[in-house]
């Protein structure tokens, strides 16, 4: 990566890592089902009668769920073509998705992760930004954000933004093994 870039890939994680850091404050889009507020009391709920892993699938169902079928049979078929490593179709899809719903927090969520398993980076991190700004619940962008600063080894931000996904779902064991490792690290102990 020449310095330029990587001048902006920091300035976007500085970006977004501020927008992360002021999601307990924001509010979802309220085209969002009313659905999801009850759920996520549950997921942080430890007496909550419902199973953490059926309350997780209820949300991703929520999230990733359209009112309009064609809507929903694209998105269908763009995670089918992520998981056929057909990212060029997925992309495209994805693409389409965003210009034309984009206030489907999903749409921008995939298509900023295929960004991401692609290892572009600003576009993942737009697609995060975007995602958040309409769901800011959205514990995958959060810890997607995370995996990008790892990425670039903006510790402290990682460690913070990991934290940040855990709040929202304390479930997420893999990402207390990651705050466990940033803290042993020496490189942990660095702050940007």
């Amino acid at each position: 990566m020449n310095e330029d870039a990587g001048d902006t890939i920091h300035a976007r994680i500085d970006e977004v890592f501020a927008l992360v850091m002021t999601l307990a404050e924001r509010r979802p889009a309220p085209e969002l089902p009313k659905r999801l507020d009850g759920l996520f009391r549950d997921l942080i709920d430890p007496d909550s009668a419902r199973e953490p892993a059926e309350t997780l699938d209820l949300i991703w169902a929520l999230w990733i769920s359209h009112p309009e079928a064609n809507a929903a049979a694209a998105m269908a078929d763009a995670v089918e073509a992520m998981a056929a490593d057909s990212f060029d179709l997925a992309g495209a899809i994805l693409d389409g998705l965003v210009v034309c719903r984009p206030r489907w927090s999903e749409a921008w969520n995939k298509r900023a992760t295929l960004a991401f398993v692609e290892e572009r980076d600003e576009e993942a991190l737009f697609g995060i930004e975007q995602t958040l700004l309409l769901e800011p619940r959205h514990f995958g962008a959060v810890s997607g954000f995370g995996q990008i600063c790892l990425r670039h080894e903006r510790w402290p931000e990682a460690k913070a933004a990991f934290q940040v996904a855990l709040a929202i779902n304390p479930h997420l064991q893999g990402l207390r093994e990651a705050i466990a490792d940033i803290e042993a690290s020496s490189e942990g102990a660095r702050l940007h």
